[in-house]
């Protein structure tokens, strides 16, 4: 009786699993590159138990350095929030997140969204933990972001950039 399991098959999708690279990403760095607080309800001598409505918005850059695989990813987030009922400014948060990876091994197709994906994914806790910081920090109870879900993030970026560009492609045409 032969054990097929200790010979594995020459061609096959075993063969093809074990002969790629393993992915690496080390991350070098990660700084606040920028950050503002700005809490509005102090500024205006008011103070109370308004019910806050609390909008944040996600931006996503990524640039090669000039060291050889190695990446900035920055992620940008503005928490905007307001009073329920009456939408009054209660604080403004804007903070620059950035990490420097090293990441080898990954296909040209598959950098961008591996960043814009991945990385801000190694990032985020740390982001989180800051902004509840601060907001505790400047007088309100602090702000547990949810998750954020970098893949639909990045695809509905896909999309908006696909729309842009067709747009703009329709506009060259009645032009011409």
């Amino acid at each position: 009786m032969s054990d097929t399991s200790t010979n594995p098959p020459e061609n096959g999708a075993a063969g093809a699993q074990q002969q790629a690279p393993q992915v690496k990403m080390n991350v070098l760095a990660q700084y606040i590159r920028d950050m503002s607080f700005e809490n509005i309800l102090a500024q205006k001598g008011s103070t109370g138990n308004a019910q806050p409505d609390v909008q944040v918005q996600v931006n996503l850059d990524a640039k090669k350095r000039q060291t050889e695989n190695q990446y900035e990813v920055v992620m940008k987030l503005k928490v905007d929030s307001k009073a329920k009922e009456s939408q009054d400014q209660l604080f403004l948060m804007e903070i620059d997140y950035a990490g420097i990876f090293q990441i080898e091994n990954v296909p040209e197709n598959q950098l961008h969204p591996f960043l814009l994906i991945e990385c801000p994914r190694m990032l985020f806790p740390f982001v989180r933990r800051i902004v509840a910081d601060v907001s505790r920090d400047g007088g309100f109870p602090p702000l547990n972001l949810e998750t954020i879900d970098f893949v639909q993030l990045y695809r509905a970026e896909l999309q908006r950039r696909q729309k842009a560009q067709a747009a703009q492609g329709t506009e060259t045409q009645g032009q011409a």
